[in-house]
């Protein structure tokens, strides 16, 4: 059987690499790509061991000889007889598996094993899992599941043979030390064999059982694999022999590293001296000439780094117990690995960096001694490599400085860092000392630093800028030589420059001084300030003494750029301590009194402003140049913004200092500057020191945007339109460049204008607000100017008179256009085209693209911000672009209809114009033109362009969106002119009189059915029934409106009625003709009746209450047809969504109107019996259409969209209906609930019925139905919970039926609060909720499960808490299982933790924080449970690794419940709980009582 195996393993070898022999040699660039993919899962502290495998064996890839292309391919027959031999392969591996555990020999099995089947079965697996060979598999057609199974057999083969539980006491023979053998082995001796580690690895270390340039690869990719094996078979101890089996895996650990052909000083003193075999020994003596490539080298770095990550992972390593009891012997190895990777450095590797980080884990001691070398290379010397190396080289130094600040040792790795720093660099420029990365990781740890601590770090390094760096700037000319002193010079400025940025850093993350801090800290503080004051004086002696003999000398430029740092984050911190802290003196203010008394003529904040402006400190330059570098120009800006709010701080202030304030404001716009061209690829990371030439802009425009409110109030007209162009001018470039990819961390002028346009700030400064708003009309008129024009009218004329002459920015400061153009002017060329239906401008699809964008910058800003003035130009020259614009027709004709560029434009357009009409100030443009014209002229233009055929070529989508803008924009005029109560007769009565007499010439040219002439119907259909819409939603308000609302009604309606009928009458014209109402659509149609219908009733009650009774529906049989249509069309085929929801409204007034009408009959006529007749046929019919729509196998699975409408009509059904009604219902809910339906696979009639419950119980019900359905609403719990358990048997109903019965569910929980009063049925749905799927679903179906699940248990909580009493138990077990299902889908899964799909699980688990709240506000309930969902809480999250978004929401919550624990409870967890997860639960507790308890126990200190 071994034969056979063996033979059969090494024909799978051969077939799997046969097919590469025909491929061209893998480049050294796959290399790295594979190396890449496998790198986004090194964040964890623990590595996959099967994602470093797959980095072993991708890491280098055989060297295949070329073979003659001309050879045939494998044929069909070959490639299914090799897929053949695959799963020939997969039996006879289980067989012998079978036949191995049946073995009561293990030293034989382990004998034939490793002489027989160990290589071939290494080499296969390591073929199976290559990357390098997945062409290999599908060329041979192997399916993943194939290799998966065959690898899982290998590996079952290799653990139970080599590491059975009878063969532990030969390891500890050969690993274990003499003096532990004789005193832990027992008498009895053992009979296996002597040395098993140096037999397995004399037969990987073995040549000829594979190709030589897969050698490498595949004992490496083995030597991890077995130390899991190891590991997972001795590395579990528990009790006395936990210790010894934690040094039998080190010792196996120690003769596992030599043998990957590293020389490591110490490997040769392992604690057993059996021999090595020859050629692993031989390999010890020194490194293999193989290992000087970096291919050889990325391989054996791998391996260490998987061997390392094992170890920490199985924690083998316990620091005390190595000290006390083992003399270190574990520390010592791991110090000559580290060593040796400093000796052997590899910096380009990225593997090199996380072996440090994993050694950094282990113990920070094993890197200490060789603390200098780490800093420098993998921090302050290491080089700018590819993106890969800069993550890993990224990582060490954050996992470094998260190390020290647990530690709280965070000064001390600072003196090292400072050390490596001040010596002499290697290069001429060192990379970086601050990444993004890095930084962002400090600022975390500074956060957790003791200030003490951080104020220590900043004394150090003013130390070492005073003691090291100070005197090379100083030197005397006599010492050295000119060019010495340059080098010595830009050494040493170089160097301040990176300190000044880590003491920025640092100091401004440091806490600030409040009233309650210590007197010691805050004199630290205070000396430390004076400390950093006098170097900055004497750097910038330095500048301003030395005779400079080369203008813009480099080091001249860094000096620079750190004082000016230094100064900026002095004056900043020293005035937050100041506001923060009484007792703090800040050295400005002594200062201050000082010349106070001395010359009390001006403000000495002033005089700072004056001396930065006058260039007394450094010459103030309004943009970068030779003398002021970027940084330096932009920190003089922040320096200047300073001391502008220290003197708007300074109340002593006089008037006077306006044109000073206005001259540092100035200064900091740099308008010659912010004019200059605004490169949309220029980006900025956000880091002072990262301002460069093509991030300056970024950085400036960021400046000024960030402190808009503090510089605009100072700023003349001319400089705040300048803002507004640069402003306008980038979101153009933006919304016009989207295509193009940005970096997501980094800002752009573009992104930071949105933002601004975004916020609310801009509306809070109403001058640039309207500079804004005049730059964008500008920007409008000037597309306008340059389009082709027909005609010449006034406002065109206007237009370019008034534009010629000054630039734009001037021109907002001096007069804006609005105040130029006669608005009056523009409203009558509005009144002429709307008449005529002339268009003067056509523009083309380029020009209506960057009008469109225009109109969207418009659309994101406040209309309520707008002054009247400006509010009513924009609306007039938008409004004239309405009526006197078109797209040009050769443009038309050759744009095909699905771009729709023309109809996107008219929808912004009309968009913005309703945004414009809902302002607080449109009431300024009615004073110009009556709202009654602009209804008419709006309508008007757009029916002349209908009919011009302008519409024809529109795609349906883009013409149905333009018809919805049109709709909204009637509607908000007419609820406007209503509201405003100001001529609403003659206003209305203009606009009702227009469009009735266009209703009435339709009629005559709707019989043609053309394109153009039902695109006009459809359009006045369209305002006739928005019109009617606006009108009855506002009746009610007073009896003369009633009265006026109510004739303009009739008349509209009286219009409608015969407009309808002549579109749904049929035209027999000719067989081809297409039907008017398919034109226009079902959905519109059945739309447009059901507003007829509305607008009836709506005047028939006001009628009613004006004791005008007797009136009647006048279109009663164009309702009852349509009904009767709808009726049956709605359920007897595949109908589209709009139009269902269209005839489900229709239906709800149509039923609500005959009820209301046959109700005054009965009274006038007392026809009861015969009304009562048609209306529980009625009833019946609507009953059963709406069941059966809910039944079609056509209608999707997502119902949602209809459950509104339904609900409506529901409501007017059961809102009136008598007893033998609502028994018809019930009796048809009682068949739906039927749960054989369910297991023959008719799911649709349970959904339906499901539906129906829970629409139902959400209705206004008579008293005695809704009686009746709470008594029978046990028994309908009953059977939704057996439907629940049936359909949990099927994953694929989960979303389709599973979830919608447990929302209907919960609805009936909901609305049962206090009338279901068994709690039996309400503990049976905690009994269907265990069986809800929860595992394996996708995002979206995970979603609504745990939703649906999270919800029925709220309602459980919330509305039912005296099931609590008994059925707390159940209820925590249906939590623990949501608990359970998002820590598994929300662990670490590398890139996919981003996205939709982990916003899911974010989502997820803020439910569960808020659950857990609601369990601890029920802490009656749930105390004697605390301790019990605790552990079950540590149980789970031990066995995953969380996203730490995730792990933020489950520890906030965790934390409530431990709030419910008392000590007893913490006692019983930290005994009870298993090694492992005691571990995790006592991490939780300490953090718990680190943050939580501290902070709840002093917000109780000041609880009443």
């Amino acid at each position: 059987m071994a034969d056979l195996l063996a033979k059969l393993s090494s024909l799978a070898c051969h077939e799997l690499q046969q097919p590469l022999l025909t491929e061209v040699n893998m480049t050294e660039g796959d290399t790295c790509e594979d190396e890449l993919m496998n790198e986004c899962h090194q964040t964890e502290p623990t590595t996959s061991l099967e994602l470093i495998q797959t980095d072993l064996i991708t890491a280098s890839r055989p060297d295949q000889p070329e073979i003659d292309g001309n050879k045939s391919p494998t044929k069909p027959k070959e490639k299914l007889r090799s897929a053949h031999l695959f799963e020939v392969l997969l039996q006879v591996l289980s067989c012998y598996l079978s036949v191995q555990r049946q073995q009561a020999n293990p030293n034989r099995v382990f004998t034939m094993v490793t002489n027989q089947l160990l290589q071939p079965l290494v080499l296969l697996r390591h073929l199976l899992t290559s990357g390098d060979f997945t062409s290999s598999h599908t060329q041979l057609r192997l399916r993943q599941q194939l290799c998966r199974d065959v690898r899982i057999k290998v590996d079952s083969i290799l653990q139970l043979a080599l590491f059975p539980s009878e063969q532990l006491n030969s390891y500890k023979d050969e690993l274990l030390p003499s003096k532990e053998d004789s005193r832990k082995r027992g008498s009895g001796g053992t009979k296996g064999p002597l040395k098993p580690v140096s037999a397995v690895l004399c037969k990987l270390s073995a040549q000829g059982y594979c190709e030589p340039s897969l050698h490498y690869s595949v004992k490496s990719n083995a030597l991890c694999l077995l130390f899991k094996f190891f590991l997972e078979k001795y590395g579990k101890g528990r009790g006395e022999g936990e210790e010894e089996q934690r040094m039998l895996c080190f010792y196996f650990l120690i003769k596992l590293v030599p043998a990957l052909d590293l020389h490591i000083d110490g490997c040769s003193a392992s604690p057993a001296k059996a021999e090595q075999p020859g050629s692993v020994s031989s390999r010890q003596k020194s490194p293999p000439a193989s290992l000087s490539s970096p291919e050889s080298w990325s391989l054996a770095l791998l391996a260490v780094e998987s061997l390392l990550s094992q170890a920490l992972s199985a924690d083998i390593y316990n620091v005390a117990a190595d000290r006390i009891r083992h003399g270190e012997v574990q520390l010592s190895f791991y110090r000559a690995l580290g060593q040796m990777l400093f000796n052997e450095a590899q910096p380009s590797i990225p593997a090199w960096y996380r072996c440090l980080k994993v050694l950094l884990s282990l113990n920070h001691l094993i890197l200490e001694p060789d603390l200098d070398q780490l800093l420098s290379a993998a921090w302050v010397n290491a080089e700018c490599m590819e993106a890969r190396v800069e993550r890993a080289k990224q990582l060490t130094v954050c996992s470094l400085l998260q190390t020290y600040t647990k530690l709280r040792q965070l000064p001390r790795l600072f003196s090292e860092l400072l050390s490596v720093i001040c010596q002499p660099a290697l290069d001429d420029l060192r990379p970086p000392l601050l990444s993004e990365g890095i930084s962002t990781s400090l600022k975390t740890c500074l956060l957790d630093t003791p200030p003490s601590q951080s104020l220590e770090i900043c004394s150090l390094v003013l130390e070492s800028i005073r003691k090291h760096l100070l005197p090379d700037l100083v030197k005397d000319k006599m010492e050295i030589d000119g060019e010495q002193e340059d080098l010595e010079r830009k050494d040493a400025s170089l160097k301040l420059s990176s300190l000044s940025q880590l003491l920025h850093v640092v100091l401004f993350n440091v806490k600030t001084l409040d009233n309650t801090s210590p007197v010691l800290f805050v004199r630290q503080s205070q000396n430390l300030m004076e400390a950093m004051q006098q170097l900055v004086s004497e750097l910038l002696h330095v500048l301003t003494t030395e005779k400079k003999p080369k203008t813009g000398a480099l080091w001249e430029q860094k000096t620079q750029e750190a004082a000016l740092l230094l100064r900026y984050t002095w004056v900043e911190v020293d005035t937050l301590f100041h506001i923060h802290c009484t007792k703090y003196t800040s050295l400005d203010s002594a200062a201050n009194e000082e010349n106070e008394d001395q010359a009390s003529s001006s403000a000495p904040v002033l005089t700072h402003i004056e001396s930065l402006l006058s260039g007394e400190i450094l010459p103030a330059d309004l943009h970068p140049s030779p003398s002021c570098s970027p940084i330096s120009c932009l920190l003089l800006k922040l320096l200047t913004l300073q001391q502008i709010k220290k003197a708007l701080w300074d109340s002593s202030c006089e008037s006077s200092t306006a044109a000073l304030l206005t001259r540092a404001t100035q200064f900091i716009l740099a308008k010659s500057n912010i004019e200059m061209s605004l490169d949309g690829e220029q980006v900025w990371d956000g880091q002072i020191s990262s301002v460069n030439a093509n991030s300056y802009h970024v950085a400036h425009w960021h400046l000024i945007t960030s402190n808009v409110p503090l510089i605009v109030p100072h700023l003349s007209g001319e400089d705040v339109g300048c803002i507004a162009n640069v402003l306008v001018s980038s979101l153009l470039t933006r919304q016009m460049d989207r295509s193009k990819d940005r970096v997501s961390s980094c800002l752009t002028v573009s992104l930071i204008s949105s933002q601004l346009l975004q916020s609310s700030i801009l509306a809070e400064l109403p001058s640039l607000f309207s500079a804004v708003v005049q730059s964008l009309t500008q920007k409008i008129i000037s597309v306008l100017k340059a389009a082709r024009t027909l005609k010449v009218c006034p406002t065109l004329l206007t237009f370019q008179e008034k534009e010629t002459g000054a630039p734009s920015s001037e021109r907002v400061a001096s007069q804006p256009l609005s105040s130029l153009v006669k608005k009056e002017t523009i409203v009558e060329d509005i009144l002429a085209s709307s008449k005529t239906g002339e268009v003067h401008v056509l523009l083309t699809g380029t020009q209506m693209k960057e009008l469109g964008v225009l109109l969207q910058i418009l659309t994101n800003l406040n209309p309520d911000g707008m002054s009247s003035e400006d509010l009513s130009f924009v609306f007039l020259v938008l409004f004239f672009m309405v009526t006197a614009t078109s797209g040009q027709p050769e443009q038309i004709a050759t744009d095909p209809p699905e771009s729709g560029v023309e109809a996107l434009f008219l929808e912004k357009l009309l968009r913005i114009l309703t945004y414009l009409v809902e302002s607080r100030n449109f009431q300024s443009v009615l004073k110009l033109i009556h709202g009654g014209t602009l209804l008419q002229a709006a309508v008007s233009c757009l029916l002349w362009q209908s009919n011009s055929g302008r519409f024809r070529a529109m795609s349906r989508p883009g013409w149905l969106d333009l018809i919805k803008e049109v709709q909204g924009f009637i509607r908000s005029l007419v609820q406007l002119i209503i509201m405003r109560n100001s001529s609403v007769r003659l206003n209305l009565d203009q606009f009702a009189s227009y469009l009735t007499g266009e209703a009435m010439e339709s009629r005559k040219t709707a019989v043609s059915s053309s394109g153009a002439s039902m695109l006009s119907v459809h359009l006045l259909l369209a305002s006739l029934t928005s019109f009617s819409q606006a009108m009855a939603s506002n009746l009610g308000r007073s009896k003369p409106m009633d009265q006026t609302l109510t004739q303009m009604l009739r008349r509209v309606t009286a219009s409608l009625g015969p407009a309808v009928e002549s579109v749904l009458k049929p035209q027999t014209v000719s067989e081809n003709d297409v039907q008017p109402a398919s034109i226009l659509g079902q959905a519109f149609v059945a739309e447009v009746v059901t507003v007829m219908l509305h607008s009836e009733l709506s005047s028939l009650s006001v009628e009613d209450e004006n004791r005008q009774s007797g009136a009647q529906l006048k279109h009663r049989t164009l309702y009852q047809c349509f009904c009767q249509q709808i009726l049956k069309e709605i359920s007897s085929a595949p109908r589209p969504k709009d139009f269902l929801v269209s005839s489900l409204h229709f239906l709800s007034a149509f039923y609500k109107a005959v009820v209301k009408t046959k109700g005054e009959q009965e009274v006038q006529q007392g026809e009861a019996k015969e009304g009562g007749k048609e209306l529980d046929e009625l009833f019946v019919q609507i009953l059963q259409n709406v069941h059966r729509l809910l039944t079609a196998p056509w209608l999707s699975s997502d119902v949602s969209e209809l459950e509104p409408s339904v609900q409506e009509l529901l409501h007017h059904l059961v809102e009136k209906n008598t007893t033998s009604q609502f028994n018809v219902l019930l009796l048809m809910i009682r068949e739906g609930l039927d749960s054989g339906k369910l297991r023959a696979g008719n799911y649709r009639e349970p959904l339906s019925a499901v539906i129906i419950i829970k629409l139902l119980s959400c209705c206004q019900l008579p008293e005695g139905c809704s009686k009746a359905l709470w008594l029978i609403a046990p028994q309908i719990l009953s059977a939704m919970v057996f439907l629940v358990r049936a359909s949990s048997e099927d994953v694929s109903l989960t979303l389709r039926f599973t979830v919608p019965t447990v929302t209907s569910m919960t609805s009936l929980l909901r609305q049962g609060e206090g009338l279901i009063t068994n709690p039996h049925h309400v503990t049976l749905i905690l009994v269907a909720l265990q069986s809800v799927p929860l595992d394996h679903l996708i995002p979206p179906v995970y979603q609504s499960a745990f939703l649906a699940v999270h919800e029925a248990l709220f309602a459980i909580i919330q509305c039912h808490p005296q099931v609590m009493l008994n059925a707390a138990p159940s209820f925590i077990n249906v939590f623990y299982r949501l608990v359970a299902s998002i820590m598994q889908e929300g662990r670490q899964r590398g890139d996919s933790d981003t996205g939709a799909d982990g916003d899911v699980y974010l989502q997820c688990s803020r439910l569960i924080q808020r659950m857990y709240s609601h369990i601890a506000a029920a802490a009656e309930s749930f105390t004697v449970l605390s301790a019990f969902m605790v552990a079950q809480y540590v149980t789970e999250l031990q066995k995953v690794t969380l996203r730490p978004d995730v792990k933020q929401h489950l520890t906030e919550g965790i934390y409530q419940i431990l709030d419910l624990c008392v000590e007893q409870d913490i006692k019983f967890l930290t005994a009870g709980l298993q090694m492992g997860v005691r571990e995790v639960f006592n991490e939780l507790y300490s953090s718990y009582t680190h943050y939580h308890k501290a902070q709840r126990q002093g917000e109780d200190k000041y609880t009443v």
